[in-house]
């Protein structure tokens, strides 16, 4: 297998399959941003990689390399054998393709593991991933799937994904549900790891006759969506669900279990409390420090929530790029959207070329 690896060759052997990215970064740099798929075996951890950047720059590389030699020397048998449990032929990276990846190529190969090494490093990957958003290039029309808070859009898109449709769950690839309570329970995704994530799925998607998303705002938690691809959105035919506000009440305390840790709650309630009517901001309060919660999310969907997303949303019965869908439950919701985006999907040239119309206008 060959030693040094271009971006291209790289996305090749991947495609073909049976082949594995190795992140040897340190686990917060993994964390900031990697490789879709990608596993992480670090040479450093965060606190060595703070230990040797600091040597490097009071004392010089030649300081730095002695003291990573030292540390990496001790953990050398832990880190080979993370490589063996691979079992497949893999390529390692580091930001730039610099002593980080040629110790770990060399270190591996030298115990007879198939190694190779990306050129250029996850920088080279990060400057595609951002030429590839300056094309403004993404052919599907979009299905995009509305609804008020806790009407369960997430699970649906999860079951229309695995049930064969073409879903690109835009929550998912930003790590935050999109409310104030969104970030709750997961890692919200910075810019570059979102942009990552976002060019993957829409070079999964890319021959897709349609796509189906959340109606999301431009922000998702930590990260925006570019430009071209919010118009785009906006510009898709709008499916609007509407459910009983008991089961929306029951999907947010499913999603989001508050006892687990009603602090939380709490805390991020107190980024809003300004925005609602004092006596019933005071009651929300109320029910939350005394754990009741279905109760406060109840106030909290009739007076923030569903003013802010009607005011937001533009519906609209007579607008032929809307459809409303209205459901007693989850299976009820889920069922009548699949049937709706099956009718559509009939006529995906009618919607390919309303949107197109639509996207020359903005």
């Amino acid at each position: 297998m060959k030693r040094e690896l271009t971006l291209d060759e790289l996305f090749q052997l991947r495609e073909a399959g049976n082949h594995a990215l190795v992140d040897v970064r340190s686990p917060k740099e993994y964390g900031e941003g990697s490789m879709p798929g990608a596993i992480n075996i670090p040479i450093f951890d965060d606190e060595e990689r703070a230990i040797v950047g600091t040597i490097y720059k009071q004392q010089g590389q030649d300081a730095a390399k002695k003291r990573g030699l030292e540390i990496f020397s001790a953990k050398l048998p832990a880190f080979i054998d993370e490589f063996r449990k691979i079992g497949t032929p893999f390529t390692v990276y580091c930001w730039r393709g610099g002593m980080r990846s040629k110790t770990a190529a060399t270190v591996t190969d030298l115990m007879g593991l198939r190694s190779s090494r990306l050129t250029g490093g996850i920088r080279t990957y990060r400057q595609w991933i951002v030429s590839e958003l300056e094309k403004e290039t993404f052919n599907p029309p979009l299905i995009v799937l509305n609804g008020y808070t806790g009407c369960g859009k997430t699970a649906i898109l999860q079951r229309l994904s695995g049930a064969g449709f073409p879903v690109i769950d835009l929550e998912g690839l930003a790590g935050h549900r999109g409310s104030i309570f969104g970030g709750i329970g997961l890692q919200p995704s910075n810019q570059k790891k979102f942009d990552a994530l976002l060019v993957g799925q829409m070079k999964r998607h890319a021959d897709a006759p349609y796509v189906v998303i959340e109606g999301e705002s431009r922000r998702i938690g930590k990260a925006v969506l570019p430009d071209f691809f919010d118009r785009k959105k906006r510009n898709g035919t709008h499916l609007f669900l509407r459910l009983p506000a008991e089961v929306r009440v029951e999907n947010i305390l499913d999603d989001y279990d508050p006892d687990q840790d009603p602090g939380r709650f709490l805390e991020a309630f107190e980024r809003i409390e300004k925005r609602i009517h004092t006596p019933i901001a005071r009651e929300i309060r109320e029910h939350l420090e005394n754990r009741e919660f279905a109760p406060a999310v109840r106030l909290l969907l009739e007076y923030y929530y569903d003013p802010r997303y009607e005011h937001s949303a533009g519906l609209s019965e007579d607008d032929d790029r809307q459809i409303f869908i209205d459901a007693a439950d989850m299976e009820d919701a889920y069922r009548k959207v699949r049937q709706t985006i099956q009718r559509l999907s009939r006529h995906t040239d009618e919607i390919e070329a309303a949107a197109s119309d639509l996207e020359a206008q903005s």
